[in-house]
């Protein structure tokens, strides 16, 4: 029988996680490969080990988690052509049992959809507040959804028809497909299933601000190719991080020499801030609070991958990677 669904993990370094995600794919899928970005742990070694197939990516170019998922997809339907959906995993991430046929039967199903993905869980959560803030971000309502993450199945004829993901871009490459993939005429939805479990490994402070300015960097990047589009993509996220990161305190500053100290009576508006949000929040009043206060700090690196993008198309260069772990 023809292989229907195949799965594209990407990875580098991932030794233990990397197992654990190869394995949790062996039972539901067809085929599985392997781009590896150049890891100096045995990753290919290990899974080849285990029969999937490997693909090392020509470092000479420049590495984008894009262009390995593009390339995966490439050397699936070249072994594969008559594939019908694709399985995008990262390798730090575990595959909960039965999602794959769950979601195939899902796009079997519903022919107008490209896209279904389910709920991305943080291993660990209770290890540090910033793998914490991760499972929070990745608890999204289920239904109809505008994006999806790393992790989610696609019908290869759409994934096809808007030529994939974009290889130049270092950040928030899938809501940017996404983007092409509903202006297309395609949907995408979101599963109240199980999908995937995650391993952040984000134990440091400077580790989440990192994470924060690749954030900024994809928001300021996704406006500028699609925020005057009908999807408005990522426009107020940029935004925000411009007013919250650099308008108030700006105004704070520029306002002190009329009012002198008074003018920083502006800086309150960051704890109303707090107080706003976490009135708004579902989870505990400790877990609200927290929540707030980070994503009211966020704005700052956020703010700085911001700046990071324009300092880069100001002068014409490629943006590098911005990696946390």
């Amino acid at each position: 029988m023809a292989a229907q669904l195949g799965v594209v993990v990407i990875g580098r370094n991932e030794g233990e996680r990397l197992e654990r995600c190869l394995r949790s794919l062996q039972a539901g899928s067809d085929c599985i490969v392997y781009v590896d970005s150049g890891s100096t742990d045995g990753s290919p070694a290990l899974a080849l080990g285990l029969g999937v197939e490997v693909l090392a990516l020509d470092l000479s170019t420049p590495f984008t988690a894009a262009r390995a998922r593009n390339a995966g997809a490439q050397q699936l339907l070249r072994l594969y052509p008559a594939l019908r959906y694709v399985q995008f995993v990262d390798g730090d991430c575990e595959v909960v049992a039965g999602w794959l046929d769950k979601a195939r039967s899902f796009l079997e199903q519903q022919p107008e959809f490209a896209v279904v993905c389910g709920r991305r869980r943080e291993r660990f959560p209770e290890r540090s507040i910033y793998n914490w803030l991760c499972d929070r971000e990745w608890d999204t309502p289920h239904g109809e959804a505008s994006a999806c993450g790393g992790d989610a199945l696609m019908r290869v004829s759409a994934f096809s028809e808007v030529q994939g993901f974009n290889p130049d871009l270092i950040a928030g490459e899938e809501p940017e497909l996404c983007v092409r993939l509903r202006a297309a005429g395609w949907r995408i939805w979101r599963l109240d299933e199980e999908m995937t479990l995650h391993d952040a490994a984000m134990l440091r402070f400077g580790q989440w601000w990192q994470r924060s300015v690749r954030a900024g960097h994809a928001f300021a990047e996704g406006a500028v190719m699609h925020g005057r589009s009908p999807a408005r993509h990522w426009l107020r996220e940029s935004q925000r991080a411009w007013l919250w990161g650099l308008g108030i305190p700006l105004g704070v500053l520029l306002s002190m020499p009329l009012l002198g100290g008074w003018a920083l009576a502006g800086l309150l508006l960051y704890p109303l801030q707090v107080l706003r949000m976490a009135r708004r929040g579902a989870l505990s009043p400790r877990q609200n609070w927290l929540q707030a206060a980070f994503l009211v700090l966020g704005k700052f690196p956020e703010l700085q991958g911001q700046l990071k993008y324009w300092w880069g198309r100001l002068r014409a260069t490629r943006a590098q990677l911005i990696e946390y772990k």
